[in-house]
């Protein structure tokens, strides 16, 4: 006597049977018939019209299109509208679950046109959550790193250019962020922190849109801690490169201090 198999495709459908009977029983219009259970389309579509008036039923829908046609076009657009339904909720709990669904996404469908709007959004999971300067800066660190990986992962995609626009947000914010420590230190005279700061902008975020203030800084740190001969390419590169800007002034007297008094050591 043979024993009768279930197969995987009816325990789905009987779950979702269930499921459907449950939702009605509820007042929710959710009755799903074994005709919807056995179409991928049908349950995808299901899904996607529960997104927006909730989003929890609709995920119990589109898992079932991955669970039961793994391998169905559906099944991909299924992975990425559940993790486009948590980044657009866009709390802190939901972006967590958003950065983790797209890198399983990226896991499952690596050759997907839509990894790199993936790859994208798991850096904006962290952009989003990014603090200002003078804050911590933990999230905007990570945002840049994977910023930087859409462009390197999928650099002919749409997304390439955007996370490179994106990119320089994160290092103007950092710059700025690690300009702010240095100015502290400058103020109350530390200069070799001041100095390491400093120099850590000039080599890591060389587009920071204010350099000016980072020479004149730098200068001004070895120069009041008694290192001037240290201080006259930087003020000299600020004078030359940007002579309107506001510290241009202060650099050039500095020089001339600098030279004036070099002159008089070498009478003596």
């Amino acid at each position: 006597m043979k024993k009768t198999m279930l197969t995987t495709p009816k325990i789905s459908v009987l779950c979702l049977v269930l499921l459907g009977a449950l939702w009605s029983c509820s007042s929710q219009s959710a009755a799903i018939t074994p005709e919807i259970a056995a179409s991928d389309e049908q349950l995808y579509k299901l899904g996607e019209k529960a997104l927006k008036k909730d989003p929890e039923k609709a995920r119990i829908y589109l898992r079932q299109v991955i669970d039961s046609f793994p391998k169905s076009y559906y099944a991909q657009r299924a992975k990425l509208a559940i993790a486009n339904s948590y980044f657009d909720k866009g709390d802190e709990g939901s972006l967590i679950m958003a950065a983790a669904e797209y890198r399983d996404f990226i896991r499952s469908y690596p050759y997907s046109p839509s990894s790199s709007l993936a790859q994208y959004r798991i850096a904006l999971t962290f952009f989003n959550q990014a603090l200002k300067p003078g804050r911590d800066q933990t999230k905007t660190h990570e945002a840049l790193v994977e910023f930087k990986r859409v462009s390197t992962d999928y650099p002919l995609s749409d997304e390439a250019k955007l996370a490179q626009k994106k990119v320089k947000e994160c290092e103007q914010r950092l710059a700025e962020h690690y300009f702010g420590i240095a100015w502290l230190y400058n103020r109350s005279q530390a200069f070799r922190a001041a100095i390491s700061r400093l120099t850590d902008i000039i080599t890591n975020y060389p587009n920071y849109s204010q350099m000016d203030k980072i020479y004149y800084f730098l200068a001004d740190s070895y120069y009041r801690s008694n290192k001037a001969e240290e201080s006259v390419p930087f003020y000299t590169k600020l004078v030359s490169d940007y002579p309107r800007s506001k510290y241009a002034g202060d650099a050039s007297d500095a020089l001339k201090e600098i030279a004036a008094a070099k002159k008089a050591k070498a009478k003596k």
